[in-house]
């Protein structure tokens, strides 16, 4: 039952061996894409992670200029805190907001002396739930907000929400582009290196048809080599990932990102180091099969 995949492995691995230089070109060429791939999607996860921590601190600041009784102030916190989009509110008195003040003085709190304690206004601090802690989350919940006449003022960070989402998703458009470009030149090198592999062979690949071989047979080899070679590139990649990030994204990040209160510089999650290996695999694959479809007429 195993004689089949052993035979159609021995032949893949022949194949390669005959030829080293056109099987090393192939592998490497996988390995330089899927490794500069997975260095820039290191980059791209940690500002993700950068992101999701400063979500955290998106919220919609809502001012009372004038404080509502208490049961009525109750019922206000109670309703916002009952829209879909928000997950706690903080009720923040004139007392609290000047000591708060006051603590940001630090050294210069001495300014505020003469100043009743009661010169700000009291605020409802309101944090989003994580899934909405964006620009069109923020605006939902903002127009919802302004609908109520017991809030006199609302802050957000709408420009800098949609400036930054703005980047992100630039960042993602150019990895995708440069990642794109990147599987298309492996594909290509690799779809070419089997077609001469193809060319060296094709008396063999006649004869075998002549004898009864069907196509599906004569194929599966090159398929598999193909799939191999592009494994092989993949594991290679995932260890040039590593030795680069150890290299030079983890210190040269760290500086930056740690610096924007993201606690650590994260390699690539296991998800991702197999989609390198698999990706890998399905590239030397999809190269083959170009190969076949196109240079093999069975």
């Amino acid at each position: 039952m195993l004689e089949r995949p052993v035979y159609l492995l021995r032949r893949a691995l022949r194949n390669m061996l005959q030829s080293p230089f056109l099987c090393a070109a192939s592998v490497a060429t996988v390995a330089v894409a899927l490794t500069l791939i997975g260095f820039f999607a290191i980059i791209v996860v940690n500002i993700q992670l950068m992101t999701r921590d400063w979500s955290r601190e998106v919220q919609v600041i809502a001012y009372l200029d004038v404080v509502p009784a208490e049961s009525s102030l109750k019922g206000l916190i109670e309703e916002i805190a009952g829209h879909d989009h928000v997950q706690g509110v903080t009720y923040v008195s004139r007392q609290e907001a000047y000591e708060r003040f006051a603590e940001r003085l630090s050294q210069d709190a001495d300014l505020l002396a003469g100043l009743e304690a009661d010169f700000l206004p009291a605020s409802l601090e309101i944090s989003l739930r994580e899934e909405f802690r964006t620009a069109e989350g923020v605006s939902t919940l903002v127009a919802a907000l302004k609908q109520k006449k017991a809030l006199s003022d609302l802050r957000y960070g709408q420009e800098w929400l949609e400036r930054f989402e703005a980047f992100v998703r630039l960042l993602k458009v150019a990895g995708a582009v440069l990642g794109g470009f990147l599987l298309f030149a492996a594909l290509f090198i690799v779809a070419n290196t089997i077609k001469l592999t193809l060319y060296a062979r094709r008396d063999e690949l006649e004869i075998m048809a002549l004898v009864g071989a069907t196509p599906l047979f004569i194929k599966l080899p090159f398929l598999l080599e193909g799939a191999l070679q592009g494994a092989v590139g993949g594991i290679l990649a995932l260890g040039g990932t590593f030795f680069l990030f150890h290299l030079f994204l983890q210190e040269g990040m760290s500086a930056v990102l740690l610096a924007t209160g993201t606690s650590h510089i994260a390699f690539l999650p296991g998800f991702y180091q197999l989609a390198i290996v698999a990706g890998g695999a399905l590239l030397g694959f999809a190269g083959s099969l170009v190969s076949l479809r196109k240079f093999v007429r069975l």
